[in-house]
This record gives structure tokens, sequence and C-alpha cells, in this order.
């Protein structure tokens, strides 16, 4: 094929997109990149039920922190609440949430509500594209069937399926939508063709077809699930340690200088990732009568950090002649990582739940997220930075930008006489330059 050809192709891929038109369904983490990234190359319909989202969008105003305002200001995208605006789409992407229910069991109901609402206004001639992260299958034995009966269409012939599984990270401003290569499926090699094409316009990294959709949603369900099996590695190294005595981070550091030693630390596994996609794997492999043994392990392990670091703070108090009843603990970082808001199954609450149970009182400052939220969602407030009161202990719970800018200053300034023990579950701090008064633990 020569240049010319190839330059003349393109550019028909591109007029193709840009005259389709394209919703994103679900306007979080996930969606809203989409959309704006979209929204650069046409016109794209963005559907929230939130209707405050929808407000702080048409204002310009990205709450999450994934999107730049001179982005949301440029993209042409119409944020709505009103799913009858899909009925002007001829390719729809569903990017909403897939989270765990109170016995870890998937809850279906947002990727379900979803559908119907698409179903209920998919005209003839539509593509429907997944990139919620679900279990293998999930797609053509709950989606697809609750498309055609909504609808009345039948899949396949009066409308077409795909997915194409999500890879945000969220807070990464180098791994980003645009950056990281794309997964794509379909039910058949036209509709994948068109998927593919879509995409290819707005992710400069390209994309990788998959074979089948359920290959797309193994392949997602198990990129968090080996993540997190390897921190269990290291969460359970971290708990053999304690008992050793050995600071577990430089053990790793040592280890890591072979160049195939995998770069994991322990810590508290949280967010609507990590910890909640294996359980689609292995309530999946359970109905099919095989019971996972290493996956739910490495959840057990996970799920049990803040009871063996708040187990390892009244320890630490003992072995210091530290008073522990009555005694005040200020937790630094609330959201379930590094520079985002989000608290979604954030596990700094059953830490704070957990050293409360041994009667200390805690107070959280964290300067990105919604106080308010944090109170519906936890019941714990969020105090502003002038509010803390002196602490015989600080805990650095999340590694946000302005906790590690501040090091050991921030601790000095809230531990009470600038004695005290400090607990750095996230390795930001450095041992050599450490107070003579503090004592510090390390995860």
């Amino acid at each position: 094929m020569d240049m010319d050809k190839l330059i003349s192709e393109s550019r028909t891929t591109r007029r193709t997109i840009a005259n389709r038109h394209i919703a994103v369904v679900g306007l979080g983490y996930v969606g809203l990149p989409v959309a704006v990234a979209l929204g650069e190359v046409g016109d794209v319909i963005g559907l929230d039920i939130n209707e405050a989202r929808i407000h702080e969008l048409n204002e310009h105003v990205d709450s999450t922190r994934e999107v730049e305002r001179e982005a949301l200001e440029t993209a042409s995208v119409t944020y709505t609440t009103d799913a009858k605006k899909l009925e002007e789409s001829d390719f729809i992407i569903i990017a909403v949430p897939t989270p765990i229910n109170e016995q870890n069991q998937p809850d279906l109901g947002p990727i379900c509500g979803a559908t119907r609402a698409v179903g209920k206004h998919l005209q003839p001639g539509t593509i429907v594209v997944y990139e919620s992260t679900v279990y293998p299958g999930l797609t053509e034995e709950e989606c697809i069937p609750l498309l055609e009966q909504e609808s009345g269409l039948r899949a396949g012939i009066d409308f077409k399926v795909g997915y194409s599984p999500e890879r945000i990270n969220p807070g990464d401003r180098v791994n980003t939508f645009r950056t990281i290569k794309k997964v794509v499926a379909a039910e058949d090699e036209a509709t994948l063709d068109v998927v593919a094409a879509v995409y290819e316009t707005v992710v400069d990294a390209g994309v990788h077809r998959a074979s089948s959709i359920k290959v797309a949603e193994a392949a997602k369900v198990i990129e968090n699930t080996q993540r997190d099996l390897n921190i269990a590695l290291m969460n359970e190294l971290a708990i053999i340690f304690e008992r050793m005595d050995i600071d577990t981070l430089e053990v790793l550091e040592a280890a890591g200088t072979k160049w195939n030693f995998l770069n994991f630390r322990p810590g508290l596994v949280g967010g609507h990732c990590i910890g909640v996609d294996p359980f689609y794997l292995t309530m999946k492999s359970e109905m099919l009568g095989y019971h996972p043994e290493v996956i739910l392990a490495g959840r057990r392990i996970n799920e049990t950090m803040g009871s063996f670091i708040a187990t390892s703070l009244i320890k630490t108090m003992i072995r210091q002649n530290m008073p522990v009843l009555g005694s005040r603990v200020t937790v630094l970082g609330m959201s379930f990582k590094e520079n985002v808001s989000d608290i979604r199954n954030s596990k700094v609450a059953s830490l704070i739940r957990e050293i409360e149970e041994f009667g200390l009182e805690v107070q959280v400052y964290d300067p990105l997220v919604d106080h308010e939220e944090v109170k519906h969602e936890y019941g714990i407030e969020v105090k502003a930075y002038h509010e803390l009161k002196p602490a015989e202990v600080v805990i650095y719970a999340v590694s946000h930008d302005e906790f590690v800018d501040a090091g050991w200053k921030l601790a000095a300034r809230q531990l009470k006489m600038g004695r005290g023990v400090v607990m750095d579950l996230k390795g930001i701090l450095d041992r050599t330059t450490k107070p003579e008064e503090v004592h510090l633990w390390r995860l």
C-alpha cells in the first residue's frame, strides 16, 4: 500500500468516526476521560444519573481531578442525565462501576441499570461497547439479554456488542487513556473493525484485538488479580518480618537489585479495582464448581492489613512506655490511593475503626477528599488542617504529594512536643533524617 493511499484511508477513518454519534454512559474516572478524548474528534453525549456530577461538568469542573478544565472546555461533549438522548447515538460506550456488596459478592446493579437504560433507547444499527470490569461471560450472558429485552431488538442482527476493558489508573498523569494500549473485542469481525477504529482515533498507543469478548473480559479481571496477589505476598512478608524485627522495605530494596525481582510494596489494598475485581473472577469460578485457593488467600491477607497495622501500633506504644487509652492518633490520608479524591472501598476507614477499638482517639486530615462524602460513607469526620490537635501518633496512610513534600516536617508539627510514634505505611520518609525523639514504624 502506498503512502498516499494510507494517508487517505486514515483521513477517511477519522471522518467516519467524527460522523458517528457517540455516547458515553457513566462519567466517573473511566467514562469522563473517554468522553472528553472522543469529544476532541467529534460530538459526544455524556450521560450520568448523578445530577451534581452533570452540573459540575457543565461548569467545566471535574472533582475526580482526572481531566483538566481546559480539556473540558474544548471537548465537544453534551453532558446530560436524560437517557432519551441516547436515541441520537449509534455507538454507545457503557463505563459504569462494578462494585461488590458487604458479602464480597459482585454488585451488578449499576451495570444492569445502565444496560436497561440503554436498551430502552437503543436504535437499530447501534454498537454497544462495555468498558466496565466484569467476570468472563457477563457481557454475553447478562447484558445482551437485557438489551434485547428492553429494546425488542435482536443482538447480532439489529444491534451489535463489543467490549473494551478500561485501564484508567486514577491520579496517574503518565499512563493515561491515550497512552495505554486498548484491548478491544466484539461479537464479529466487522463490528470489531469499527470498535477498533473508534478507539484508534484517540488512543495513541493503539489497540490489541482479542479473539472474543470473553478473552477481553478475562484479560481485564486478571490484571488486577495479579496485582492483588503480588501485594498480598508483600503484606504477608511484612507480617513475617515484623516478628523477625527486620525492616521490610530494606529487604525489598536489597532483593530489588536483581533484574527480575518485581517491584511491589506492602500496603492497604482498597479502591474500586484491585480490591474488588478478584471477587468477580472467584464468584464465577465457584459457580463453575471450582473453589479458587490462591486468589482468595491473597484477598484474605489484604483484607486483614488494617487489623495488623492497628495491633502493631499498640505493641509499639507499649514498648515505648506510652499510654494507649486516650492517646490521640492523626491519620494523614483518607482516599484509597495517592493524589485522588476517591474514597470508594478505602481501607483507611477499616484501619481507623481498628485503632478506635483499642480506645484511641483518631483525627483525620486529607486535603483532597469531600468531607461530607466521607461522613456519609464511613461516619468519619475529616478535619481541616488548622483543626488538628497535637497527637501522640501520626500515621502516613496515603502518599499524597503534599505529604511527601512535607516529609518529617509535617510529622514534627503534628506530634505533641515533637515526640511520639510515626507509622509510615507508604515508605515515604527518609529514615536517615528521623528526629531523635520519634520512633518510626514502617510497613
